[in-house]
């Protein structure tokens, strides 16, 4: 068992190393086509249907075939790509709920104005003793929210630009 597996909180913590970047450089770039094949346009519904894989563990005698939802492939392929470029991978289920500090980090924005968020009841959130928990779905959609608000402000600007000839 490799020392990932051993220490899976190593997965969470730290950037992919060197060799991990590498591999996972290559194994995006071979994925990509079997991707692309999946979502071809007309190609019926293969998207929704499951796909086989076979894994094979270095020591280990014999292939292990798996199926597979093509979204499973989907999400190992984006994994693989933000591996590919240095970047920590973190999945967060739908169904979690989030401490505050989780929550500004999704945000990118700072604890205090997360929890003036939950005081001010723009975000549900429940107490659990003297700490707030926020559901993932809630903060998302708080998030979508706040991002269809901001390109509405934004085409509006344009729009206005446009009309005063400004070049944009």
């Amino acid at each position: 068992m490799g020392a990932a597996l051993k220490n899976p909180a190593r997965l969470l913590n730290a950037p992919p190393t060197e060799a991990e970047t590498e591999l996972a450089r290559d194994s995006s770039r071979r994925l990509g086509p079997t991707l692309a094949d999946l979502f071809v346009p007309n190609g019926g519904d293969a998207a929704s249907r499951g796909v086989e894989i076979s894994v094979h563990v270095p020591g280990k005698s014999g292939i292990e075939t798996l199926t597979i939802p093509a979204s499973a492939l989907r999400l190992l392929g984006t994994i693989l790509t933000e591996m590919a470029q240095g970047n920590v991978i973190t999945l967060t289920p739908i169904h979690a709920e989030l401490t505050t500090k989780q929550a500004a980090v999704l945000l990118n924005v700072s604890r205090p104005f997360v929890c003036k968020l939950l005081d001010n009841g723009e975000i549900p959130h429940r107490k659990v003793g003297r700490h707030r928990r926020v559901r993932y779905v809630d903060l998302m959609e708080y998030k979508k929210r706040t991002d269809e608000a901001r390109y509405r402000d934004l085409d509006e600007l344009v729009e206005q630009a446009q009309e005063l000839g400004m070049g944009y």
